[in-house]
């Protein structure tokens, strides 16, 4: 047996696990007294239990095991910061520095002040939310986003839900379930996050009709795919996917007609309701009532992406075929609360004044090169003045990581190309320069 002088190593391990302290002895340390009375006490004891558990676990099978201590002042500061970091909030907010406006992993939409002065009013007070003030009477929720959603799109009615997904679900299955619904091969996208049109369309209980080809669908597929089962013919808006060179697809006008030759609704999942046209500014998107005028029968898009509100999926169509939805079973199940209700009809507000300055999304793609360039100067100017002297040298990737995880402040969100770390000001808010600046510099000391 392998020995250190007279103790063998078996000998040595059992006194290092006889030295480690025990849930009283350390609950009675400094920090670890004062975190029990600062949280769950039950917490910070079952948090310790698991820290000796492992401790000891590490002591009698690490060939490492030497260099463990056990000494109370270190395992309380191991267990001070495990339980600092339960408490501590996950979701925090971040600085992005991408210039991916709608950027889905950062949260998407930032939302405008009045909707969050809104959503703080609506939450913290009781509200109308489906109480008619003048009836005096159980009222309903949608009144407080219908209008300004007709007014905005030119639709007859709308409704809203949880999000755009929840809206493609929950229309096939009120207009279409047990029926087919006809879409051109081309459209069967991924939505984000493993999620594909087809499953959703499946879970609706209405059976998929695939025409054309992915790259080139006429509008005899369609009309040759038309038979009594038939219920809808859908449209698929791909926003950030699509098909370049030897393409073809049918115009909006010439399903519209197709659509009402046979008495059939025609349904588009626009995604990113685009509310107003910002084809000046480099976003071609096709807004929601250009497809409303051209004759679609109900139309869904997201409130989180161009339109710049909450999470939220919006129903727009024709008041007979909304009716519908709206007492389908499954919309219950998705309705939005008070809060999305209350930030949405905030942004829609904003809409209806065309205060586009608002609305920070609709701000960000507004801002112009000139614009971006002076800022971007004074940013570099006050970088400047904060920079030390002389630094060591540090790679775009490494500096990268340092500001992703910055320990003490914000995380500042950028991007390396070709070994240069971008920042990108567009989506970086004026009021945050300062502390960008200050986080910059640090990270480079």
């Amino acid at each position: 047996m392998e020995t250190r002088g007279r103790k063998t190593v078996s000998a040595e391990r059992a006194e290092l696990l006889r030295q480690i302290p025990s849930v009283d002895e350390l609950l009675l340390q400094p920090r670890l007294a004062a975190l029990s009375k600062r949280a769950d006490r039950n917490l910070v004891v079952e948090v310790t239990r698991a820290a000796l558990a492992d401790l000891r676990a590490r002591v009698a099978g690490d060939s490492n095991w030497t260099a463990i201590s056990v000494d109370p002042a270190s395992v309380e500061e191991l267990i001070s910061d495990q339980v600092e970091k339960i408490l501590s909030r996950s979701l925090q907010a971040v600085i992005n520095a991408t210039g991916v406006i709608l950027h889905t992993n950062l949260g998407r939409a930032p939302l405008p002040e009045t909707a969050v002065d809104e959503f703080r009013r609506t939450a913290t007070q009781y509200s109308n939310l489906e109480y008619d003030l003048e009836a005096g009477a159980r009222g309903k929720r949608d009144v407080h986003t219908c209008e300004l959603l007709t007014r905005l799109t030119g639709a007859e009615a709308a409704v809203v839900v949880n999000n755009c997904a929840a809206g493609v679900l929950v229309t096939l299955a009120a207009l279409a379930r047990g029926g087919e619904v006809i879409v051109s091969r081309g459209e069967l996208i991924e939505i984000g996050d493993g999620f594909r049109i087809p499953e959703i369309m499946e879970q609706s209980g209405a059976v998929l009709r695939e025409v054309g080809t992915t790259n080139r669908t006429h509008l005899a597929d369609y009309g040759n795919a038309i038979n009594e089962k038939t219920r809808i013919l859908l449209r698929v808006h791909p926003s950030n996917f699509k098909v370049t060179g030897f393409t073809d697809k049918p115009s909006i006008e010439e399903l519209v007609a197709l659509s009402q030759q046979n008495g059939l609704p025609l349904v588009e999942d626009l995604g990113s309701g685009c509310l107003v046209d910002l084809s000046e500014y480099g976003v071609s998107e096709p807004t929601v009532k250009q497809s409303v005028q051209a004759g679609v029968s109900v139309v869904m898009f997201s409130g989180d992406k161009l339109l710049g509100g909450p999470q939220a999926g919006v129903i727009a169509g024709k008041k007979e075929l909304i009716a519908r939805i709206r007492r389908y079973p499954l919309f219950r199940a998705l309705r939005v609360d008070k809060l999305t209700i209350a930030a949405l009809e905030a942004t829609l507000g904003s809409y209806l004044r065309a205060a586009w300055e608002e609305i920070p999304v609709i701000r960000m793609i507004r801002a112009t090169p000139r614009e971006l360039q002076r800022r971007a100067e004074n940013f570099i100017r006050e970088l400047r003045s904060e920079l030390p002297i002389a630094s060591a040298r540090c790679s775009a990737t490494k500096l990268e990581q340092r500001l992703r995880c910055f320990p003490a402040g914000v995380s500042v969100i950028a991007r390396v190309e070709d070994d240069h770390l971008i920042l990108d000001l567009r989506t970086v808010f004026p009021e945050q320069e300062p502390l960008l600046v200050n986080t910059l510099a640090s990270a480079l000391h």
